[in-house]
């Protein structure tokens, strides 16, 4: 039952992402998607909940009783999502509410936890040498050996799975490499350091001399990947704040 699934992943302040589909206007053409953030209330019962009512810019937004939209909830434990309809609408404290009634049960979303964010964040890498990739295999630690500077580039796109930038040099294909970047969290910049291998590199179709690296993660913590996701999530609604 989506209840049990529900209060064991979800609670109190859980960001939460609204999704509807609109009709088709022409055959063949993807339905345009209207999107709203919000964030839970309370848990209600184990079918229902109530979260805030979301805003564009500075308007709240008046969801329609009876209708249904997708639900992505934004957990440390990944993305999970279901259908629920607009039960009811209200206000208490001075905050306006809906209550969401689940219809379907709750699931893992793999798609929506690994969706490719577009961005420009400045990053700083290198090639892990062979030893330090052995040893790194062999005991699951890194040491550096120091025999390699980092170089600039600049992220394009990342996800909870891996990123990929452009640079002015380029790896090795399966080249495992150190990623250093920053990433506006709720309590300020925070610096990362994560490892990621290398999938594929290729030239720049519109900038001369620039490379194009797809990377893959390797081995990330959860709180790492909970933070790139809630990242994602806060930026996209900022953006859409300023539409």
């Amino acid at each position: 039952m989506a209840g049990k699934l529900l209060s064991k992943y979800v609670m109190s302040g859980t960001k939460v992402e609204i999704r509807k589909r609109k009709k088709r206007k022409i055959d063949g053409e993807e339905p345009e998607v209207s999107i709203y953030y919000s964030q839970i209330s309370d848990i209600l019962a184990e079918n229902k909940i109530e979260i805030t009512m979301p805003m564009e810019k500075t308007k709240i937004v008046l969801l329609p009783v009876g209708a249904e939209y997708d639900l992505y909830f934004y957990t440390p434990n990944g993305v999970y999502q279901c259908k629920a309809k607009v039960a009811d609408r209200g206000k208490r404290n001075n905050v306006f509410l809906l209550t969401m009634e689940l219809t379907s049960d709750l699931s893992k979303d793999q798609r929506r936890e690994f969706y490719r964010f577009g961005c420009a964040l400045k990053m700083d890498s290198r090639v892990l040498g062979e030893e330090e990739v052995e040893l790194l295999e062999k005991e699951g630690t890194l040491e550096s050996t120091g025999e390699e500077p980092l170089r600039q580039s600049v992220i394009i796109d990342i996800s909870a799975g891996g990123l990929r930038f452009m640079s002015s040099y380029k790896y090795e294909d399966e080249s495992v490499i150190l990623c250093k970047y920053q990433l506006d969290t709720e309590k300020g910049l925070k610096e990362y350091e994560i490892l990621g291998k290398v999938l594929s590199v290729a030239e720049s179709q519109t900038r001369h001399g620039a490379y194009e690296h797809r990377v893959q993660f390797m081995d990330i913590d959860d709180s790492a990947r909970e933070e790139i996701i809630k990242f994602i999530f806060e930026t996209e609604r900022k953006n859409r704040k300023k539409v």
